[in-house]
């Protein structure tokens, strides 16, 4: 009789191990991720929104922040669930190309370009971009660009194009590119009294300002749209397409579209929802 009972306690302990294993699991909060834009994160916009959605629903979120191409190729390579970026024309040939969607409208805000506040290009004030731009050109006044595939980055080289300008002529000179997100690339600025295209969301919530101030905003041409969308599960069959289809609904429905409006910094609203409002996720 012990002789059996000794034979069996491996069984026993093997069976208890398994169904601590299984309740370990079980334990394991439900997570997803999501590829997105240096500006939701260093604006602090995530740090208000997901916390919120993880309230609603229980899912977790790990981000990973990265200029919008970037964000897109991790997208391609099914390493995210969700991608959440701002380059419409981008996100457009991503959801042709069978990567993902349908692309939601989430919120916007816009972009602003700064500079330094002795101005040598002269544009404080104005409201056209590409003059502004012409006249740092002109000017040989100093510029950071992002240089890293960003859609701030992609937004800055179409302006560039349209106030028929090519940057690269001034490379090594007065045009520096960086290959960094908006946060640092705005520190190198700071640092040098240079001039950059940022987005209002990132600038609203910098610190290290120093000598930089916006010189001109409220063109037309500087509006910034972000889009959200499912990575394919057909495609990548890994995806955690349920959990991220609850993300895409709860942002685009009126709790994740109050949500976003109602992040401030100094009482100034960073991104304005735009989505067509869905039912609120239960």
């Amino acid at each position: 009789m012990l002789h059996h009972m000794v034979r069996r306690l491996p069984l026993v302990a093997l069976a208890a191990l398994a169904w601590l294993a299984g309740g370990v699991a079980q334990a394991q909060p439900r997570s997803i991720t999501i590829a997105s834009t240096t500006s939701t994160e260093q604006s602090g916009l995530f740090g208000h929104l997901l916390p919120a959605f993880t309230a609603a629903t229980g899912i977790a979120v790990r981000v990973v922040a990265l200029g919008t191409g970037q964000a897109l190729d991790v997208g391609r390579r099914g390493d995210a669930d969700v991608v959440f970026v701002h380059d419409r024309v981008a996100e457009e040939r991503f959801v042709a190309e069978g990567f993902g969607g349908p692309r939601r409208h989430v919120m916007y805000n816009d972009f602003v370009l700064i500079g330094p506040t002795e101005d040598p290009a002269r544009v404080q004030g104005g409201r056209d971009t590409l003059e502004a731009l012409r006249r740092i050109a002109a000017n040989g006044a100093s510029f950071i660009s992002r240089g890293d595939r960003s859609g701030t980055h992609a937004a800055e080289l179409r302006l560039w194009q349209l106030a028929g300008v090519d940057p690269a002529q001034g490379r090594g000179r007065w045009y520096r590119e960086v290959g960094q997100g908006m946060g640092p690339a705005l520190n190198m600025a700071a640092a040098q009294n240079s001039y950059i295209l940022a987005d209002r969301g990132t600038w609203l919530a910098f610190a290290n300002r120093q000598g930089l101030r916006i010189v001109v905003e409220g063109d037309r041409l500087l509006f910034n749209q972000y889009g959200v969308m499912l990575v394919n599960p057909e495609r990548h069959p890994h995806v955690k397409a349920a959990e991220a289809r609850r993300f895409v609904d709860w942002v685009v429905s009126a709790a994740g579209q109050a949500s976003i409006a109602g992040y401030r910094i100094g009482g100034e609203q960073l991104f304005f929802p735009n989505a067509e409002v869905a039912e609120p996720v239960s």
